[in-house]
């Protein structure tokens, strides 16, 4: 099966955990047998185009306008995957199946759904309305209705955990047969340190020889709750001294974090680390003693699995998809979100009792491999592909070369208030492949081709004025692909 995949970013150029997802998912498709073509936004000092371990990473240059703020940016990374996308099937490339990450590749995904005739299948990795606590400002409200979108447009949902899958059908009214369960997996040898290197000189750069590490590695924005652990910082201190707390990433929170403990006294105690690439995060998992996951919102928590297979015992919010990953003494430990007493009670609780740490990280690391790999969640996604294709080619769309119009979405999908609130007329006309009016100059390309019968007769430049005044001269039945 031959699969195009579109995402926003793509290894080496990682900003959040949808890179690396992309990257082991395809992996672990092309070593079942699967063709994958990826489409994503260009990173500095590589190739436009190569293969990487069987993936066929195409990297797109944003040529052009830059883009006045994030969301036009990544409207016109969309538009530049529909170009590559053109090119490939210009050289005789066919799709089985199109497959789009988040809301960054919305817009690509829905135009190649219909240009190409294909399904979509869409993977939410995380919701605007979750990430934010609810939607406050325009801003996160077109985001959302972005990703509302992509999961309406697509055949099939895929999200990691059943805590995102309540979340998605709670925000998107998502019928349950939509929607497929299949966790991240992890590869546990990506975490271990391949080459030997002076731990004592590589740890002082860190931490003194009798201090102990608490280690946090992730973005620096509030979701990610770091500043539940600065305040947690005094209280773990308060009961041992000999801890050093290093918080390894880069995020807009940084300068109020960095304030936020020399406020709390603890800053000769806390070493910012900045973005660390894969050996230095590697090596620090290597020294650490506690790995901390204080999330305020996580609906799968990779980096706690990324954690488990270094060999480091973790600590983790009981929220999200953390709460399944984390059994409670079990292969790790959970704190309340949000609450630092939570959160430095169960630092202490590995401080305290090396023998018990020793025993989950033991525990930890056994089940990453065991459950969580990405040949099983590259097995569960292929799964999807197959049943998503068959359905596809038996239902009569796939005959008609054409998704259906709106009226019968309408009575389908467009049942509920909130459906209907966030769907809005785009103008666009589902058009067969060949019609009359293709010969005629003054109606091509117009999008108010279907005018009333009376206007039939009238001459060519007078019908193309009387269609460019509005749709109301569209007939009903023309709609607007689903």
């Amino acid at each position: 099966m031959r699969v195009l995949m579109l995402s926003w970013e793509y290894p080496p150029q990682v900003v959040g955990g949808l890179g690396r997802h992309v990257a082991d998912l395809s992996e672990a498709l092309v070593e079942m047998g699967h063709e994958v073509h990826v489409l994503t936004g260009d990173a500095a000092d590589e190739p436009a185009r190569e293969t990487l371990r069987g993936v066929n990473v195409h990297r797109l240059k944003m040529y052009g306008p830059v883009g006045r703020d994030f969301v036009e940016s990544v409207t016109h990374l969309n538009i530049n995957m529909l170009e590559a996308a053109l090119g490939l099937v210009r050289r005789g490339y066919v799709f089985d199946i199109i497959h789009s990450h988040d809301w960054l590749a919305a817009y690509a995904g829905k135009a190649l759904k219909h240009g190409l005739m294909r399904p979509l299948i869409a993977t939410i990795h995380a919701t605007e309305f979750g990430r934010n606590h609810g939607l406050h400002n325009d801003l996160q409200r077109h985001i959302s209705n972005l990703e509302w979108w992509l999961t309406y447009e697509a055949w099939k949902v895929i999200c990691c955990s059943q805590y995102m899958r309540g979340e998605i059908q709670y925000i998107f009214q998502l019928p349950e047969d939509k929607i497929r369960i299949i966790p991240n997996g992890v590869k546990a040898e990506d975490f271990a340190v391949q080459e030997d290197f002076d731990r004592a000189s590589f740890r002082r750069f860190y931490a003194a020889d009798n201090e102990r590490i608490v280690y946090f590695v992730g973005r620096l924005v509030h979701e990610k709750g770091v500043d539940v652990l600065l305040e947690a910082v005094p209280l773990v201190l308060a009961q041992d001294q000999q801890v050093k707390f290093v918080i390894a990433g880069k995020g807009p929170a940084e300068y109020a974090l960095r304030e936020r403990a020399h406020q709390l006294g603890v800053s000769q105690k806390i070493y910012f680390a900045g973005f660390v690439d894969d050996q230095v995060r590697n090596r620090l998992y290597a020294c650490a003693d506690v790995a901390v996951v204080p999330s305020l919102y996580e609906p799968f928590g990779i980096v706690a699995l990324e954690a488990m297979a270094a060999g480091v015992p973790v600590v983790v919010s009981d929220t999200g998809g953390l709460s399944e990953v984390v059994r409670h003494g079990e292969n790790g430990l959970r704190a309340y979100p949000g609450n630092p007493r939570s959160l430095a009670d169960n630092i202490l609780a590995y401080l305290k009792a090396p023998d018990f740490a020793a025993y989950i990280k033991e525990r930890a690391a056994r089940e990453v491999r065991e459950k969580y790999n990405w040949a099983l969640a590259a097995a569960k996604t292929s799964a999807v592909y197959h049943e998503v294709l068959q359905e596809f080619q038996n239902s009569p769309w796939a005959e008609a070369e054409s998704f259906p119009a709106d009226e019968i979405l309408a009575k389908t999908r467009l049942t509920t208030q909130g459906a209907q609130a966030r769907y809005h007329d785009t103008s666009s006309v589902q058009y067969p492949f060949q019609d009359s009016w293709e010969s005629d100059e003054q109606l091509a390309g117009s999008r108010y081709l279907n005018l009333p019968r009376e206007y039939g007769s009238l001459p060519a430049r007078a019908r193309g004025e009387l269609a460019s005044q509005g749709s109301r001269w569209i007939k009903p039945e023309e709609g607007r692909l689903s």
